[in-house]
């Protein structure tokens, strides 16, 4: 007998009890809602960052920024690692009958050992891994650039890179002077005009604000707007008809190298040149620590490398300038003292907007004060200080220049190197991009600029063997600071703990500025090569802007 389908109960209810139900519902929400009044609303908080007032905020920006470059690193390599492993079971699938053994030769000829291999490279010191990454460049370069500030171009000149690189006749030397926006025109024209006597030289300013690469931006409906002065790339038409006509020429296709010392834009130049942010650029020094190859197009291929390897038997104020590492081993206080030492000092007062200082330890008391950095009690931060102003110098927005030469040659070049060099290389074109492009920059007045002494070529380290040996207490340092990087508490302890030594540093910049002669303090000699009196133009530059102040 087939069972009777049972009813399912009604949902119907009277109207009473429906609108007795809606009315406890709309009383519920309100008591929520004005529970939550109560509390008040918990948005997530963004991070503010670090403020403008806050000391050592250079210090911790570099730091943030190598700890991310660090974890990168990391994750590139992992990658690799199962790309590697992947790779050999791959190859074990399809040839059951080959045994690992056999595989690793394969591996290592292109430079993939295994990941226990990895920790021998990292027991060498880094400095050797740089001159031989330095090498690789030069040796597969047909073309060199060698890119110089504009501020210091001699300072940023290698007299053993250039000699390394013209002794066999066969590679173009090509300077670059990167940053010209920094310097007034009449200076950038005379340097120009100096550096051109020897080799090929361009005059260039970077971009800084490139996509990166692989990022798409989204077309909104947005108003225009003009592109901002780092937007602008001054140059780089110049530099690219220079090298496209040197490829013509050569009849095949060409290896460009970038060179030269920390912090004077080799990467930044490619990423112009690329229009895509594809090198890690950065505010610290020594970003860039191996070979990386940039295809331009089919024919041009570029190629950064990391920095020279600054000799230690240079002046104090080269190894602040061109060292990444001189702020760390050498005293910040001392450092920055050496590179206050060979600046126009009444500039100086003018430019950080200080009272008149007799030595560095007054100069950076006043600009401690003026920038509000000070110490627990209220007593002013000197190494703060001093790491701030280290920053503002070495980085890429101060404005300062040096005079050229008034007859001098570098030891290393003669007439027929200097001939080689321009063969196959339309220099007068080359000539009139220069033109343009000094037109195009608006660099800074004379007078708003500080008048800065140059040392001269800078001594740099090609051979693994020259490279001297690291104290114990250094290698220690580096090791913890690969273990701990991780934790910036403690950074920011030991950055206390070192300004708790003020005592130390004063009385060692106060030695150090002793120690030099009176006219260098007095800031009226001058190299050999420089005018020993500044121009008629900078003191009535120097008299109007002290009476409108």
């Amino acid at each position: 007998m087939k069972r009777p389908k049972l009813k399912k109960a009604s949902k119907r209810m009277t109207c009473h009890k429906r609108y007795k139900i809606q009315k406890k519902v709309r009383e519920h929400h309100r008591k929520l809602r004005k529970e939550a009044k109560k509390r008040g609303r918990k948005k997530p908080r963004k991070d503010p960052g670090v403020p403008n007032s806050a000391p050592f905020k250079e210090a911790l920006l570099r730091e943030a920024e190598l700890r991310k470059q660090r974890l990168e690193e990391l994750k590139q390599q992992q990658k690799l690692d199962r790309q590697k492993e992947q790779e050999k079971k791959r190859k074990l699938e399809t040839n059951p009958g080959v045994k690992p053994s056999n595989l690793e030769p394969v591996k290592k000829e292109f430079g993939q050992g295994k990941a226990k291999d990895k920790p021998k490279s990292g027991k060498q010191n880094p400095k050797k891994l740089y001159c031989q990454e330095l090498k690789k460049v030069i040796e597969a370069s047909d073309v060199v650039l060698e890119v110089l500030d504009a501020r210091d171009p001699l300072g940023c000149r290698c007299p053993q890179v250039e000699e390394s690189i013209t002794q066999d006749g066969q590679k173009k030397l090509i300077l670059v002077l990167n940053k010209s926006d920094l310097v007034p025109k009449e200076n950038l024209e005379n340097w120009l005009n100096y550096l051109k006597k020897e080799l090929p030289t361009v005059v260039f300013r970077a971009s800084t604000n490139l996509k990166d690469k692989g990022k798409i931006i989204k077309h909104l409906k947005v108003r225009k707007r003009a592109p901002c002065k780092s937007e602008v790339c001054v140059g780089k038409d110049g530099l690219w008809k220079l090298l496209r006509g040197f490829q013509e020429a050569y009849g095949k296709a060409i290896q460009v190298g970038v060179i030269g010392f920390p912090n004077v834009g080799k990467s930044s130049i490619i990423n112009s040149l690329k229009q895509e942010r594809i090198c890690n650029v950065g505010v610290s020094m020594g970003l860039t620590r191996c070979m990386q190859v940039v295809p331009l197009d089919k024919q041009i291929t570029v190629l950064d490398s990391p920095g020279f390897i600054v000799s230690p038997l240079n002046s104090a104020s080269t190894l602040a300038l061109r060292s990444p590492a001189s702020i760390e081993v050498v005293k910040p206080v001392e450092a920055a003292s050496a590179i206050l030492s060979q600046a126009d000092a009444r500039q100086v007062v003018l430019k950080f907007t200080v009272p008149d200082f007799k030595n560095p330890v007054e100069f950076f008391t006043s600009f401690a004060q003026r920038r509000g950095l000070h110490q627990k009690g209220g007593s002013p931060n000197l190494e703060g200080a001093a790491k701030l102003m280290w920053s503002e110098w070495t980085g890429a927005s101060l404005g300062y220049y040096c005079h050229p030469p008034t007859s001098w040659t570098p030891p290393h070049f003669n007439e027929g190197i200097v001939t080689k060099m321009k063969q196959g290389l339309n220099l007068e074109e080359l000539e009139k991009n220069n033109a343009h492009s000094i037109r195009t920059i608006r660099g800074p007045r004379l007078a708003s600029s500080i008048l800065f002494q140059s040392s001269g070529l800078t001594n740099g380290i090609i051979e693994e063997k020259d490279i001297p040996e690291e104290l114990p207490k250094q290698k220690e340092k580096q090791q913890e600071e690969g273990e701990n990087y991780n934790d910036l508490d403690s950074d920011q302890e030991s950055v206390e703990a070192a300004a708790g030594e003020k005592s130390l540093d004063m009385s060692g910049a106060e030695e150090a500025w002793e120690a030099l002669p009176e006219e260098s303090q007095a800031d009226e000699s001058a190299p050999s090569y420089m005018s020993d009196k500044m121009t008629e133009e900078e003191d009535d530059a120097y008299d109007f802007s002290t009476d409108y102040v």
